[in-house]
């Protein structure tokens, strides 16, 4: 049965993409920044407990190796499902679409980074429920001193799925939200905007 023709399930879902490298925050490859503390506990657990707060279900994608065991065996504690992905390395757009494939029964997702985890819980609900509302694609915005900025995560609805499990490289879904109709979504939550790529961030 293709992706398309299974029948959509009746909640959404969360992605969490935690299978990169992370290079910029250790060039060497011997820090994993996922796993670096951050309020007490891994950043990556952070990240999915945010998302398991909010949603029902979350994929989270993982790198079939050592390091994606030990991942995947902090997050499967939590509640999440680990989906190992032997192409992790060939970009974000393979990881997405091996978490797309292990939830195509949801009837949406969010697709969460796993070194954002400052994300507050309201934001992941508020962009689910424009998706249940009818919203195509929805993204959070926070204005600040630079004024309103988009950020992460996004949620897609099942109309997009095709186009999603086409994705290849590393850019992955920025052209669908570039070239669709997007449903913006105001929240007060700076965590959007604040990722984890080098050391000094994990203070923010």
């Amino acid at each position: 049965m293709t992706a398309s023709a299974i029948l959509p399930g009746s909640a959404i879902a969360g992605i969490l993409l935690a299978a990169g490298r992370g290079r910029r925050f250790d060039p060497l490859g011997q820090r994993n920044k996922l796993l670096q503390p951050i309020d007490g506990e891994p950043v990556v657990v952070r990240s999915a407990r945010h998302l398991l707060a909010a949603l029902p279900r979350v994929v989270a994608v993982v790198r079939d190796d050592a390091e994606g065991a030990q991942l995947g065996a902090q997050l499967a504690a939590l509640g999440c499902e680990v989906a190992l992905c032997e192409e992790a390395d060939s970009g974000m757009a393979a990881s997405l679409v091996h978490g797309l494939r292990h939830a195509a029964d949801a009837s949406g997702w969010v697709v969460a980074l796993g070194d954002m985890p400052r994300v507050r819980p309201a934001t992941i609900a508020a962009l689910a429920g424009a998706v249940e509302a009818g919203a195509d694609i929805a993204v959070p915005v926070h204005g600040n001193e630079h004024g309103t900025q988009r950020g992460n995560p996004v949620a897609f609805s099942r109309r997009h799925l095709p186009q999603l499990l086409a994705l290849t490289g590393d850019r992955g879904a920025r052209g669908i939200v570039k070239d669709n109709i997007v449903n913006e979504v105001a929240v007060d939550d700076p965590g959007i905007l604040l990722d984890i790529d080098t050391p000094p961030d994990l203070l923010q």
